[in-house]
């Protein structure tokens, strides 16, 4: 993520009068002697109102029309916008950034027809507080068919409606899906977009946030996001820990079924329940069990570890448990299999796989902001979630 320099708000717009900077359209900005009143009447009084950041830029020719506006930021990005009001006023689609300067070159028409250029500039003031996010999945990646796209903020987000209305996704085959806001694990605010069902495979997934500009309510955003990426194969992991077993299924078959053993019944060893989808492929980590809440049960080097959950659910190699696959669920909450099971199920997989794991005894269904639980919410209350419904 690059470094976003911390600025304070605008405190009020300004006006400003610029024909007295106008200049001839077709002199290459050298000066020109006044029209005749007589033959094309005086030029329109052009005004520029210089917003504070977060509002649009708004221009006005008094006594004519715009003929055209353009407005561009230091970086050469043009602010877009379009004419109201019979053409005497303008207004731009995107809103003014904090700590951002401007140049705008309006050209007007008189009512007799004759055009005058004339420009100015303006800067708004820095914002205070600047709120940052966090992207997932990677840009240009590919994920299986359960990955949502999702937004961590580093500040609290109470307009949350002003930050949806600015986040774009765009899918290859029209894909259906909404928004919804949840908690994050880390207790910061998040937004994940997933779709009705799986994705398809091969869909292509383009994300345009445009918040270069937006207050978020607990900060300002100073720059615009964009990610890709694409759906890969169809593949889903069942888990059932009442029989012990988890299954590979690739575009609807059962490739590969191995014994496996999930978290220990009948207290805070147990294992969730629902639909995890796998977050990160680990490979060989330290496993402590005081970092989770468990206090001493172990610590040790876990070979082929698939994280599934931010509460620390992963299914991993567990060769120590071995007379348990397929028999007893004995483990402190992962779900555990042979090292040969496990490297095989490692290299078969891909992140944004859905983990569907079933059993009788667990602590309950997977949070939303537990990794990427949404597939556990109905899609009415998901898209109830949105700031925009």
């Amino acid at each position: 993520m690059p470094s976003i320099r911390p600025s304070r708000p605008v405190l009020a717009a300004v006006a400003l009068a610029v024909s007295l900077t106008a200049c001839s359209a077709g002199s290459g900005g050298g000066p020109s002697a006044a029209p005749s009143a007589a033959a094309d009447g005086p030029p329109p009084k052009v005004s520029v109102v210089a917003p504070e950041a977060g509002k649009q830029v708004t221009v006005t020719a008094a006594g004519g029309t715009l003929a055209s506006v353009t407005v561009t930021d230091a970086a050469g990005g043009r602010l877009a916008g379009r004419a109201a009001a019979g053409g005497a006023r303008w207004t731009s689609d995107r809103k003014a950034a904090p700590g951002a300067s401007y140049t705008v070159e309006v050209v007007s028409r008189s009512a007799g027809g004759k055009e005058t250029t004339t420009r100015s500039a303006f800067t708004t003031e820095k914002a205070g507080t600047v709120n940052r996010l966090t992207l997932a999945p990677g840009k240009d990646t590919t994920v299986g068919i359960g990955q949502p796209l999702s937004i961590v903020f580093d500040r609290p987000v109470r307009r949350k409606a002003d930050v949806e209305r600015q986040l774009k996704v765009t899918t290859s085959n029209g894909t259906e899906g909404s928004w919804g806001w949840i908690t994050d694990h880390s207790g910061r605010d998040r937004v994940d977009w997933r779709p009705r069902e799986y994705w398809k495979p091969g869909t292509r997934v383009v994300l345009e946030a445009d918040l270069n500009g937006t207050d978020s309510g607990g900060g300002w955003f100073v720059r615009d996001y964009r990610t890709s990426f694409t759906i890969g194969a169809a593949q889903v992991v069942k888990v059932d820990l009442d029989a012990k077993r988890l299954s590979l299924v690739r575009d609807g078959r059962t490739v590969r079924t191995v014994p496996v053993s999930g978290g220990t019944p009948g207290g805070d060893k147990r294992s969730w329940r629902g639909t995890a989808v796998l977050m990160a492929k680990e490979g060989t980590i330290r496993m402590n069990s005081e970092t989770v809440g468990l206090g001493d049960a172990y610590d040790k080097m876990v070979d082929y570890s698939m994280r599934l959950t931010w509460s620390g659910m992963y299914t991993h190699a567990a060769p120590w448990n071995a007379a348990y696959f397929g028999r007893a669920n004995k483990s402190s909450g992962c779900v555990g299999m042979s090292t040969e099971d496990a490297r095989s199920l490692y290299d078969a997989v891909r992140v944004g796989d859905p983990f569907e794991i079933s059993g009788g005894d667990t602590k309950g269904v997977v949070a939303e902001g537990n990794g990427y639980g949404a597939w556990n919410t109905s899609w009415a209350d998901w898209r109830a979630r949105s700031a925009l419904r």
